[in-house]
């Protein structure tokens, strides 16, 4: 019986004691008796010897393996996590790949659910949000729209008055402006605005002491928890004085829990009456003014598109030159869809919220591809295990279930590990996504949902292998003839193909949102930045000290100039039309108009390309008007020196032409804008000395401001920086895609890795056979690595036209854009192809050096 292996027996054993497995087993055995009589004929007595034994015993053994069965599901179940922990353990790299690769892709999973979430609940903080709307205003000419949500505070009460009943309460509301706010010798800045009184409770503030109708009273003031403990430490600051700007007292009415950063209002501070004394929107009574917000909490938020209807036509009586109607866009819907086309919001940052939401289901899948990959290319190791198995009764629902649990444990394992890394990480992601994101440990539903999401990850990761592993003939297997055969790796090449499609198409993506942001920053601006600063003006006695301080700063000798401004070079806010002789009547051009000094120019260093710029030696130059090239194009001026415009009931010459200025968004052409002399001063600009650092340059001039604006900390900012918050969101967008990018990449590599360890392991004897017959490790290595290498090619093959196509729309959105170059293109795809090599490199060499006595004896 030498010859006569123990699992042919356990198969008759199998056949005798179950007989509804006869026929899913009878053929096999059927097969394997006669092949072994073929071999050795001796063999058949003892094999009908064995037959008639358990022949006569069959009536017992079924009973009694027939209660085994029903009483030892549990010790069923229990095995197959046995056998899952061994199986780990006894191959600690590929479970390793498994494990990080799994785990990497789950922690990108949630970190991109946690930051969709916080996206598609932004302004769900309030309680009224679902019924909230903004009042935006629609203009139109020539053909052109804008929508914007400036508009004039005149809106207010006819808006009251004629169509009232369709809202619960309306509140005007300025733009956030920064206070400086004194307490005894505390002294600091911080953000807020002016609102109606209905505006605490149409947004429901959380208020944490006082009440809601404090600002009723034209002295009072809410303010935040954050602003209170800044201020006035743990003590109660209600009926407490603040002093705001040097100038007027408030009394605090209230203190209100700080909006949450996913909220429109994240940096609102503190709330001051619209009938306070500083609020300068009081006064205004044009209606072709736009200097503020307005909000509306809607009767019924399903008629949004009748009460549009009604009310859009309201500002037209008083507005002449241009159409302008009212529509109102949903709070639900502010920060998501913020681009308009006709009036209409049609996309905007929701599309950012897709893209990277499909970007971090891509990653997952990548792990989950590289966990079928290394299991199915695995599979031949296990072919013995599945026969055996097979043979002494296992049905291919066990073994599906068997390998579903080994994935789903893997998952499992793989989620703890991903878990401790988003919380690792998650300091820096929220610092790249500009985010206050946490984990959400006591919310259930987070825990029902990622422990779903682990078992569906299980599940898909271990789907393939459970039913390409199960489907094994075992007669195949166990006679040795199984043989995976060239089809078998057609899977794992589509799957690698898949890996890499996404992994360079993520490249692709990113390198070209940097390019666009470089493009953008490249863009001439027409002034230097370089050294500039702004003071803001924040008291009156710095308004008043103005020129006192000018001449003490540039007696240090640090500042090479002072100028002062109504507005910062980096961002010009206001916007209004003019007259000039000639000019068509039905049109209507929008400039930015900016009041200066004389010395503003000289400052920021502007380039004059026709004309002169103002003196503060000519008294006429207080009707003098300087215009930016754009402006002049605009207006269709021939000879524009000299000239008269009339702006607000004022007419003013025509002095001089500046080469265009960038102070908008740098992503959209160049507005009209023109310069007058007035004394208007919010803005200190001034250059520091090329040869003086910034730090010596404001230890000097602090103290003269100190000086002369005692109540009031030194504040300045930069203008290169001020002016490089305008490409923030695409900065942060190619952060966070450069990450994933890179993520992308290292999972791949991993997967990669894996497999190219698998290859070289299952050509062992090939490699040295071709060694001893003379074969070099420079071709052992192509041999190894030519497959990998084609791989990425065909995938470099599929990106390319996707990313392009896709990348093409994208930059379509950017009147002024970069294109799609193709070194960007070539050189994506020859960094994939290096990262390639050096992944299957050091597996593909390991071999190729191996000695080949040992890889000969390995057999």
């Amino acid at each position: 019986m030498k010859n006569s292996p123990p699992e042919n027996f356990l198969l008759f054993f199998r056949w005798f004691c179950h007989p509804k497995l006869k026929d899913s087993i009878e053929g096999d055995l059927i097969e394997l008796y006669n092949e072994k009589i073929k071999i050795n004929g001796k063999l058949k007595a003892d094999w009908k010897f064995r037959m008639d034994v358990l022949l006569l015993f069959r009536p017992g053994i079924i009973k009694s393996t027939t209660e085994s069965t029903h009483s030892n599901h549990f010790d069923m179940i229990k095995s197959y996590f046995k056998m899952t922990l061994r199986s780990l353990m006894k191959n600690k790299g590929y479970s390793f790949i498994n494990i990080i690769g799994l785990s990497t892709g789950i922690a990108v999973a949630i970190l991109v659910g946690l930051w969709m979430k916080d996206e598609l609940s932004f302004d769900s903080y309030f309680s009224n949000h679902e019924s909230i709307a903004e009042v935006m205003v629609v203009q139109s000419n020539e053909g052109q729209s804008s929508t914007g949500t400036t508009i004039s505070s005149m809106i207010a009460d006819p808006l009251q008055t004629k169509y009232g009943s369709d809202f619960q309460s309306m509140s005007l509301a300025s733009y956030e402006s920064e206070y400086f706010m004194s307490v005894e010798d505390r002294m600091l800045s911080s953000t807020g605005m002016s609102v109606q009184k209905s505006f605490p409770e149409m947004f429901t503030l959380n208020m944490i002491q006082g009440t809601r109708g404090a600002l009723s009273d034209p002295s009072t003031m809410l303010i935040s928890m954050s602003l209170s403990k800044s201020l006035f430490g743990e003590a109660n600051p209600i009926n407490k004085t603040i002093r705001l700007n040097n100038k007027f007292d408030m009394t605090i009415g209230g203190v209100f829990e700080d909006f949450p950063n996913n909220t429109t209002f994240s940096n609102t501070k503190f709330l001051l009456p619209w009938e306070h004394p500083d609020n300068y929107n009081n006064s205004i009574t044009e209606w072709r003014n736009h200097h503020c917000l307005m909000f509306v909490q809607l009767e019924d938020p399903a008629n949004i598109n009748e009460v549009i209807e009604k009310i859009k036509g309201l500002p037209m009586p008083y507005i002449t030159g241009w159409k302008e109607e009212l529509t109102l866009q949903p709070l639900d819907r502010l920060h998501l869809y913020n681009e308009f086309k006709e009036g209409k919001s049609v996309n905007g940052r929701i599309e950012l919220v897709w893209m990277l939401g499909i970007i971090g289901g891509f990653i997952l899948l990548l792990a989950c591809i590289n966990f079928m990959n290394l299991s199915t290319a695995r599979s031949e190791k296990r072919a013995k295990e599945v026969g055996i198995r097979k043979t002494i009764g296992s049905v291919r629902s066990q073994l599906i279930s068997q390998f579903l649990v080994e994935s789903i444990v893997v998952a499992m394992i793989s989620l703890m590990v991903a878990m401790m890394l988003v919380q690792l990480s998650l300091p820096f992601f929220n610092s790249i996504a500009n985010k206050k994101m946490t984990i959400l440990w006591s919310e259930p539903f987070f825990w029902f949902l990622i422990l779903g999401f682990a078992l569906f990850a299980g599940i898909l990761s271990g789907s393939y292998p459970a039913f390409y592993l199960s489907s094994f003939k075992p007669i195949k297997v166990l006679k040795g003839t199984f043989k995976s055969g060239s089809m078998a790796a057609l899977p794992r090449k589509i799957l690698v193909v898949l890996q890499f499609t996404v992994s360079v198409t993520l490249i692709i993506g990113t390198t070209i949102i940097f390019k666009q942001i470089e493009y953008a920053k490249d863009r001439p601006v027409g002034y230097s930045r370089e050294g500039l600063i702004t003071v803001r003006v924040n008291t009156d006695e710095l308004r008043d000290h103005y020129d006192v301080v000018r001449h003490e700063i540039l007696q240090t000798g640090v500042i090479e100039n002072v100028a002062s401004s109504s507005q910062s070079p980096a961002h010009f806010r206001n916007n209004n039309s003019i007259d000039w002789q000639g000019k068509d009547p039905a049109l209507t051009i929008f400039f930015r108009n900016v009041n200066v000094s004389s010395d503003f120019g000289k400052t920021i260093g502007w380039k004059i390309i026709e004309g002169r710029d103002f003196s503060g030696e000519i008294l006429s130059d207080s009707s003098a008007v300087i215009f930016n090239k754009s402006a002049i194009d605009a207006m269709h001026l021939e000879a524009p020196l000299g000239q008269v415009i009339k702006f607000r009931d004022k007419e003013y010459t025509i002095v001089g032409i500046t080469d265009d200025m960038l102070t908008q968004s740098p992503y959209d052409p160049l507005e009209p804008s023109f310069f007058i002399m007035k004394k208007s001063k919010s803005v200190i600009v001034l250059r520091i000395r090329q040869d003086i650092s910034p730090q010596e340059a404001f230890a000097t001039i602090e103290p003269i401001f100190k000086k002369h604006n005692p109540s009031a900390p030194f504040v300045y900012n930069f203008v290169d920086l001020e002016y490089g918050k305008k490409f923030a969101d695409e900065q942060r967008v190619a952060n966070l895609a450069t990450a994933f990018a890179l993520l992308a990449i290292f999972i791949s590599c991993l997967g990669l890795s894996g497999l190219a360890s698998f290859v070289a392991e299952q050509r062992t004897k090939e490699i040295g056979i071709r060694k001893v017959m003379g074969a070099s490790v420079t071709n052992l290595w192509k041999l190894l690595s030519k497959d990998f290498v084609i791989l990425v090619i065909v995938s470099c093959a599929i990106s390319v036209p996707i990313a392009s196509h896709y990348l093409e729309k994208w930059l379509m959105k950017y009147k002024y854009h970069t294109d799609i170059s193709w070194w960007v293109l070539f050189s994506t795809c020859l960094g994939a192809l290096i990262i390639t090599l050096l992944t299957v490199s050091y597996q593909s060499l390991k071999a190729a050096i191996a000695n080949p006595v040992k890889s000969l004896r390995s057999e």
